[in-house]
């Protein structure tokens, strides 16, 4: 569908994610698209699944496949449109995709901060009773 961001990280758990990526210019947005829908077409994939891939020097690495949707999912589906676990359900139902990779077009800007709970001295995960939270809200703004 898209790429994201997904760079800021702490301790291999990512923290913002933003979509589009803003280093990814047209051309290089294309050609990841492109390998990603061949390889899946290549393996029979059907289903949600991310590609993660290293960019540097107007170059892509491959590091995984995650064949899942992703907790970054949102973020996608605010800059295509695409209800990603809709989409989903509905190829574990044996129904086709309601849309083709033609029709996906990237609008907006989007991004995802995950909170985490943590000691603030050490930072080491803090499990507890949220006393107080106070969630944003106003156009575009989602809370999963």
């Amino acid at each position: 569908l898209a790429e994201r961001d997904c760079s800021l990280q702490r301790r291999h758990q990512k923290v913002i994610e933003e979509a589009p990526a803003p280093f990814i210019d047209e051309e290089a947005r294309k050609k990841i698209g492109k390998a990603c829908t061949d390889a899946c077409k290549r393996i029979g994939y059907r289903g949600a699944g991310t590609f993660e891939f290293l960019y540097e020097d107007g170059e892509f690495f491959f590091i995984e496949m995650n064949t899942r949707v992703q907790v970054e999912h949102p973020v996608t589906e605010l800059i295509t449109g695409v209800d990603i676990v809709q989409e989903q359900l509905r190829i574990a139902s044996g129904l086709p995709l309601q849309y083709k990779q033609k029709d996906i077009k990237i609008e907006g800007h989007a991004f995802e901060c995950r909170i985490n709970a943590e000691d603030p001295y050490n930072f080491i995960p803090s499990p507890g009773p949220i006393e107080s939270c106070h969630l944003p809200g106003g156009f575009g703004i989602r809370v999963d």
